[in-house]
């Protein structure tokens, strides 16, 4: 019976018919957003919230997928065991502050290390350019430029990406304040998790 019940159950999923169960992990600099993202999608409130010291972890429910969500800071010491988390990860959402020019060279530098670190290969990759209610906030293809991501990026649409060897990667402009741009970057992400 237990065999049956697992086998409809892939049935459904496999349709789209059954929820998603995912592993997150939301990276990026320090003060890009991604705790006040995780709060927002949480409990939809908009509050300020000190750096985060150590790895938190929420459960959330977006569409019909599950996920459990590590917000693992984004400064220096931090950066450094993002490492420990890539095991069975499903997505990762890579928040910038993109009206932080000054820091764009850094979060480049941080993206990349990612993108080529072999367990993280095939994982998707939702980028999300965050703040533009802030007047100096870059545009999407100057913060694609200035990422390393210009020319590189899979289309925002529904793309069947099998076979091609390349990953789901996409950037979504967004201001968590004003709770905008980031629930199509989600649902753009969702078709990839499997």
């Amino acid at each position: 019976m237990s065999l049956l019940l697992d086998w409809l159950f892939d049935v459904l999923k496999s349709l789209g018919l059954w929820h998603k169960e995912a592993k997150i992990l939301f990276l990026g600099l320090d003060n890009s957003g991604k705790t006040t993202l995780l709060h927002m999608l949480k409990d939809e409130r908009l509050t300020q919230h000190a750096p985060t010291q150590h790895p938190t972890a929420k459960e959330l429910r977006i569409g019909r997928i599950n996920f459990r969500a590590f917000d693992l800071g984004g400064h220096r010491i931090a950066r450094r065991v993002w490492r420990d988390y890539y095991a069975s990860v499903d997505a990762v959402v890579y928040m910038v502050d993109a009206a932080d020019g000054a820091r764009l060279a850094e979060s480049r530098a941080e993206l990349g290390a990612l993108l080529s670190d072999d367990a993280l290969a095939g994982v998707p990759f939702l980028v999300l350019g965050n703040k533009i209610d802030v007047p100096r906030a870059a545009p999407e293809n100057v913060l694609a430029y200035y990422l390393g991501l210009a020319g590189c990026t899979t289309g925002k649409g529904a793309v069947d990406l099998a076979g091609t060897g390349m990953r789901p990667l996409e950037v979504f402009m967004c201001s968590v304040v004003r709770k905008m741009g980031y629930g199509e970057g989600f649902r753009w992400m969702s078709q990839y998790i499997k």
